[in-house]
């Protein structure tokens, strides 16, 4: 069996989690084993992290795999997945680990599960370093619904930092396969809506000032468009700690959807997390892409398993979206290009990220 094992080198290029993420979701919908080694090389404390150990965990269990190396700390592991069955399963991080990263692994193997799958994900709803759960409903649900599948994401409690305990519940049916997506025309800006939210012992004050403040920040550049950033006080029986921050989204004509967003933390004044979501958001909307930074990379994975050509008008490629599409080649066969978009406007930095898919079928269904 070893001899076909995939090999995995974690420690190179982005060299985090996102590795493991793609290359286990992979493994597990492609069903290949794999080998991972020097997982998180390069981090200050290398190995597996509560949260990747997790992910790990609900993959298993996802298709009745084996998982050898799955402790903290641990730099190799090796998995052999087994079918995707679909059902209730639970992921919990016990700490403050990412609800949203813990979904980024196990989405792609529900979709080609051989029924529909409940997740309870438990963990931080919006942590740094990670995707807020506010961005995975307002900016990558109806994106990465264009390639042909849907899902509910019901946000039960929220948690924070530094002591987790949040939850979201997803509900997926699977699918015979995915369709490629085109996103290549920006379109103009039509709105720019958002939330300012805080939690806990946090006084409104706060959510009203980092609204303020992101709202004169981008008043700077954009004036004549109307800005609803809702400042929000989340009900105390629906979030655990403390926690503050502000998520901006703009919207195009074309239906695309770019955002910014910021955590509040102490000793870090509201203006400032404002001013930081809104500035990204700019930042954005700046380089001409149809994605932002965040989107760029999540949707690799989906553009490999589709059937047929997808096309993405990104800005400057990240090195998340290089290592995704690394591991995503390795793992899948399909084809990525990468070329400098010939703009008129010599302002923009954008590539088109095409990509000829796999065209997964789901062995399950």
């Amino acid at each position: 069996m070893d001899g076909d094992r995939v090999e995995i080198d974690g420690g190179i290029m982005e060299g985090g989690g996102q590795i493991l993420r793609v290359s286990t979701a992979l493994s597990c919908v492609l069903g290949l084993p794999l080998r991972v080694r020097r997982i998180r090389a390069g981090r200050s404390q290398p190995g597996l992290r509560p949260q990747h150990l997790s992910g790990l965990e609900i993959v298993r269990d996802l298709c009745d795999g084996k998982l050898n190396g799955g402790e903290i700390g641990s730099t190799e592991i090796t998995f052999t997945p087994g079918k995707i069955k679909g059902g209730t399963h639970i992921a919990d991080t016990k700490t403050a680990g990412s609800v949203c990263l813990l979904m980024q692994v196990a989405m792609p193997c529900v979709l080609f599960a051989a029924s529909p799958s409940e997740l309870h994900l438990k963990g931080g709803t919006n942590a740094e370093m990670a995707p807020q759960i506010d961005y995975t409903v307002m900016v990558f649900k109806p994106i990465v619904e264009k390639f042909n599948f849907t899902f509910n994401c019901d946000i039960k409690r929220r948690g924070y930092y530094p002591q987790g305990g949040g939850e979201v519940v997803v509900q997926m049916s699977p699918v015979k396969e995915l369709s490629p997506i085109n996103l290549t025309e920006r379109g103009t800006v039509t709105k720019i809506y958002g939330r300012a939210f805080v939690a806990g012992a946090l006084p409104i004050k706060l959510a009203k000032d980092m609204s303020a403040a992101a709202v004169r920040c981008i008043r700077r550049e954009i004036r004549d468009l109307y800005i609803n950033i809702q400042p929000v006080r989340e009900p105390d029986d629906k979030a655990v700690g403390t926690g503050s921050g502000i998520i901006i989204v703009a919207e195009t004509s074309t239906g695309c959807l770019l955002a910014g967003s910021s955590l509040g933390k102490r000793g870090k004044n509201a203006d400032k997390v404002g001013i930081e979501a809104a500035e990204m958001l700019l930042q954005n909307l700046k380089h001409g892409g149809t994605v932002d930074d965040s989107l760029q990379d999540q949707l690799i994975i989906f553009m490999a398993l589709a059937k047929g050509v997808s096309r993405v008008r990104s800005g400057p490629i990240t090195l998340h979206t290089q290592t995704a599409i690394h591991f995503a080649e390795q793992l899948t066969k399909a084809k990525f290009t990468v070329t400098k978009s010939e703009e008129e406007d010599p302002s923009n930095d954008t590539y088109i990220i095409e990509c000829q898919g796999m065209g997964m079928i789901n062995p399950n269904l």
